[in-house]
């Protein structure tokens, strides 16, 4: 039986805290272009702040250096979106893309359309995947939960969900969806999410500590054990 895998981005194949970083640093260069406050103190206070969340953390930013307008929120949020990210893959996630180069390999990322093709182009992904589908290019009413990408998937592939995999973190949004349709799940408890506990109908199928002991979940998943699940 042909298998198609698909993972998840933010927090599966990279640490997402490190995107974040990364568009601070950007802000606080353009601040600090822009002669409205120093890099050093801006990116320090950002990254005091994240603590309490990032909502408004612009607004809070640029009220605590007096340079506080909507004009200026809306520049930072554009030099924070359309930064190039200093970013790179898990370690695991190399290994992992490589080791299952010969099965159809899909991304399905939630997201700002510019925002996750630029973390897209920055991790290299186009070269290590098939296709890689940003849910809010299609529609936000198209975001996970919605299996609207996977059955594309499923289109494209010309298979049935049960032999689609998607590899994700976040259980409150990654599996609820897919799960009725017979799409099978598995959880890697890596990034923020990793210690979330939440409902069975919520939880994927299988659980594993990194994308290292994705073969074996793999194999449990399908009953039975490598190699090899059927590749292209």
């Amino acid at each position: 039986m042909k298998t198609i895998l698909a993972f998840d981005l933010d927090d599966t194949l990279y640490d997402e805290l490190t995107y974040v970083d990364s568009g601070f640093a950007a802000v606080a260069r353009f601040l600090e272009q822009e002669k409205l406050a120093g890099f050093a103190e801006t990116y320090a206070f950002m990254q005091t702040r994240l603590a309490g969340g990032r909502g408004r953390i612009f607004d809070d930013l640029l009220l605590h250096f007096g340079s506080y307008s909507r004009r200026n929120v809306r520049r930072c949020l554009t030099a924070y979106r359309l930064h190039k990210p200093a970013i790179q893959l898990y370690p695991e996630a190399v290994a992992c893309l490589a080791r299952f180069k010969a099965y159809p390999l899909y991304i399905v990322t939630d997201g700002n359309k510019v925002v996750q093709y630029n973390k897209i182009i920055a991790l290299g992904l186009p070269a290590l995947v098939d296709r890689y589908l940003i849910t809010h290019r299609f529609g936000v009413h198209h975001a996970k939960p919605s299996p609207y990408c996977f059955t594309r998937i499923c289109a494209w592939e010309k298979v049935e969900p049960a032999q689609v995999v998607y590899v994700a973190d976040n259980p409150r949004k990654d599996f609820i969806g897919i799960k009725p349709l017979g799409f099978r799940t598995i959880r890697v408890l890596t990034g923020q999410h990793r210690s979330v506990e939440i409902p069975e109908e919520y939880q994927a199928e299988q659980q594993i500590v990194s994308l290292n002991a994705l073969d074996d979940a793999l194999a449990s998943l399908f009953r039975r054990r490598e190699p090899h699940l059927c590749k292209r």
